[in-house]
């Protein structure tokens, strides 16, 4: 492409990126990959425009919350950021970070990694030319309406960062995306692994067929029907959905508990089936749906997630897989994964370093994120690729 027509797409301003402790190792992998990509544009061979800084070594600047003995903390940003196109990112489900406080040892929970984001916005003070907050699994986003006297917490933080200066939010498989009405008049975007899900599988999985004579889709329940569908159409595979039956007399744990999951869709017997979902969380829901499907008759069950927190551990899922009940479980390394997991036989990996990179250098030229968003193409030519 050549220079005069990438003049229409300058950066917004120079790139900088602020990995908040917690991702800094995902961070890194996102950080080499936009020094290969912006080495390879034609804009890094120009001479004659305002390009200072626009080919790097790295775009990650030096940025961190210490804490003092009681364990209030503080933000500090070691280099300029001054006329910056600021990303920071945060991973708010790192528990692995620990602190002190008055010499006993705290683990870093979702509300301590979204106070620190905060605090590096204000030391950002006012300098950086634009700032995007890029935060994989969205704060809150599980309290994301209200059906009794209750907060809205993930509206409470986007109205928060908004008031502060933030320009936009980068999220990946918001719970709700429909939060983004809290704050109408600053970016949102979500964005769905889909193809990344697929590629994991591919790399994986011998012998996958995924066609409608021996695979189909599932959904565990029906708040993941809509991501569910898209699979189901991009792949031309029927589709099924599990409800949830709940005992509403009782709360436990913040919760209705399930008494039992019931299955819509057509016969599985036969068939890989593919179950779809934002998040494990304990994994119990999704054990139990796993456990169903391969009782009626199905030949392997493929969970893929994008967030995979495994709350109460890894037993049962090695339990399962042992007793055939699960075959592989896919999520994304856009959160905390911690390294027994890493290791397990029944665990593959999507990779979501490149599309991240890919997205930041889009967004610091002003240039239509559309093309990214929707992988079609990328996906009917990894099925090609597949069939042959």
């Amino acid at each position: 492409m050549a220079i005069d027509i990438l003049s229409d797409t300058l950066p917004a301003g120079p790139l900088k990126i602020a990995a908040l402790e917690g991702c800094r190792e995902f961070a890194s992998v996102v950080d080499r990959d936009l020094v290969e990509m912006r080495r390879k544009s034609p804009l890094a061979k120009a001479t004659n425009l305002p390009l200072k800084g626009y080919c790097a070594d790295s775009y990650l600047i030096d940025c961190r919350c210490p804490r003092y003995g009681t364990g209030e903390g503080r933000g500090i940003i070691n280099d300029s950021v001054r006329g910056a196109d600021l990303y920071i990112i945060v991973d708010v489900l790192n528990s692995s970070i620990t602190y002190s406080v008055f010499g006993e040892e705290n683990h870093m929970s979702p509300d301590n990694h979204y106070e620190d984001l905060k605090r590096i916005i204000s030391a950002a003070n006012g300098k950086a030319k634009r700032i995007t907050v890029v935060m994989p699994f969205l704060y809150g986003g599980r309290q994301h309406r209200r059906t009794k006297r209750e907060s809205l917490d993930c509206a409470v933080f986007l109205e928060e960062l908004e008031a502060m200066g933030v320009s936009g939010i980068v999220t990946f498989d918001a719970h709700d995306p429909r939060v983004q009405n809290a704050i109408p008049l600053s970016g949102f975007d979500s964005f769905m692994p889909t193809y990344q899900f697929l590629k994991a599988l591919v790399q994986t999985v011998p012998n996958l067929h995924l066609d409608k004579d021996t695979a189909m889709v599932i959904s565990p329940d029906e708040g993941a029907m809509e991501r569910s569908v898209y699979f189901a159409n991009i792949l031309g595979l029927e589709l099924g959905m599990f409800y949830k039956r709940r005992d509403y007399t009782k709360i436990v744990n913040g919760k209705n508990p399930i008494v039992a999951h019931e299955f819509i869709g057509a016969p599985v017997k036969g068939k890989d089936v593919l179950v779809i979902d934002d998040m494990i969380s304990s994994g119990g829901s999704m054990l139990d749906v796993a456990r169903q499907i391969k009782e009626s008759g199905a030949n392997r069950v493929f969970v893929c997630t994008t967030f995979g927190l495994f709350t109460d551990g890894l037993d049962e899922f090695d339990d399962y897989y042992e007793k055939g009940y699960l075959s592989k479980v896919v999520t994304t390394n856009l959160n905390y994964r911690p390294p027994e997991l890493l290791g397990r036989e029944w665990y593959a990996e999507a990779d979501m370093t490149e599309y991240l990179a890919t997205i930041i250098d889009h967004m610091n030229h002003d240039i239509s994120i559309s093309g990214i968003q929707s992988p079609t193409a990328k996906i009917n030519q990894l099925l090609q690729q597949l069939n042959q």
